[in-house]
């Protein structure tokens, strides 16, 4: 189901080393090696950890997730295969970003995983009811809250105030997990974001906790030492091997 529209009317410890990654259950690692998946989807696995990072985000059968900033669709597929009948999942996506092969991979998605709806709209909609979501997913998207683009339909935003709703939508317990990747500290954040589609996980961290966030957990997971973090994430030289952090937060229950 297709949905295009503005907004859709739908006390924990703080980890102080990185966590290991978990045990993917049986659910996780079925949605991921079970045949159906596009192979373009399939060839990103191995530097993508998918089921090992959505066990450390604690995706469990039934969920309601969103996806947000979904792309083609990667963890969109995965996740609707790991929740099952009984779980759903909203993938977002701006609407200047839907079109091409970008459109024609996330409808399918769609089509074949019938508890997929599709959010399409400006970047700032985010209005699910209030404590109606288990997981939201921000994989390689969260710096997005500081880039501007007129061509992509990205307006200028209060990173704080977008949270502020993701933290109204959550379930009390429930969680965001987030991937991005690491920029070098300092720096003006929005400068970086533009010029290298990179984020400190300092401000990062900062942003959630404002909002209400408790950092539940940090895994090195998707870690890569070799990335020096000076080239812009889309250069040949690192794209799809950046170093990228991965930090759990959850809401206060």
């Amino acid at each position: 189901m297709k949905i295009k529209l503005g907004l859709l009317a739908l006390g924990l410890a703080l980890a102080a080393h990185p966590a290991p990654a978990q045990i993917p259950s049986d659910s996780l690692t079925q949605a991921v090696t079970a045949p159906g998946r596009p192979a373009d989807m399939v060839a990103q696995d191995a530097n993508r950890e998918p089921a090992e990072t959505l066990a450390f985000f604690a995706l469990a059968p039934g969920q309601t997730v969103v996806d947000i900033g979904a792309g083609a669709g990667y963890f969109t597929e995965i996740v609707a295969r790991a929740v099952g009948p009984e779980g759903r999942v909203h993938a977002t996506l701006p609407q200047a970003m839907y079109d091409g092969e970008t459109r024609a991979a996330l409808d399918g998605v769609a089509a074949r995983n019938p508890n997929v709806t599709l959010v399409i709209g400006p970047v700032t909609a985010f209005e699910f009811p209030a404590n109606s979501v288990d997981l939201v997913l921000m994989s390689m998207i969260y710096h997005d809250a500081y880039f501007v683009s007129e061509r992509l339909g990205f307006e200028r935003q209060n990173p704080r105030d977008y949270l502020a709703r993701v933290f109204a939508a959550l379930r009390p317990g429930g969680v965001v997990g987030v991937v991005d990747h690491v920029a070098n500290p300092g720096g003006d954040t929005r400068a970086v974001v533009d010029a290298l589609h990179r984020i400190d996980p300092a401000v990062v961290r900062a942003d959630f906790e404002a909002a209400g966030f408790a950092l539940d957990g940090e895994s090195d997971l998707l870690r890569n030492p070799a990335d020096d973090h000076r080239l812009d994430v889309f250069d040949p030289a690192i794209r799809g091997r950046t170093d990228r952090f991965v930090m759990r937060f959850r809401k206060p229950a």
